[in-house]
């Protein structure tokens, strides 16, 4: 395996293009030699899932499509990307106990710190944001 590999799949925001993303990230880390089915895998699959549900419910018609990227350097991290066109940035916002919504966030936040990730959120050039999880590479390791 090369030490710096790159994907990216542009979707429409719609709903279904959330499970399509997902699909898409756990094919490109399997086709990379990650383990599928591991609690990783899992971690991975719920964070892109809240990525592109924010990308598409939370953009308000602004953003007509979403790009998710993937990058794996081999000896350090995963990165995985979600970019939209609105130039609103994520915000954590309070969750009520009986709130159905708005907790997206603070699971990818939560989910990301519990793997010693990080999570960054950077502007693009046509105005909108990128929200980057970057993820130790040790922890696909056998």
């Amino acid at each position: 395996m090369a030490d710096h590999q790159e994907s990216s799949l542009t979707l429409p925001s719609t709903p279904a293009s959330v499970a399509e993303a997902r699909r898409y990230v756990t094919g490109v880390l399997v086709e990379w030699g990650l383990p599928d089915g591991t609690e990783t895998a899992d971690t991975v699959r719920l964070i892109v899932s809240e990525l592109a549900t924010n990308a598409v419910q939370h953009t308000f018609g602004r953003s007509p499509a979403f790009t998710v990227d993937v990058r794996l350097d081999r000896d350090e991290r995963l990165r995985i990307g979600v970019t939209d066109d609105h130039p609103r940035w994520p915000k954590r916002l309070p969750a009520a106990v009986q709130q159905d919504n708005g907790r997206g966030m603070v699971i990818v936040r939560f989910l990301t710190a519990e793997s010693g990730g990080q999570l960054t959120v950077e502007p693009t050039e046509a105005g909108g944001k990128t929200v980057w999880i970057t993820l130790p590479w040790k922890l696909f390791l056998p």
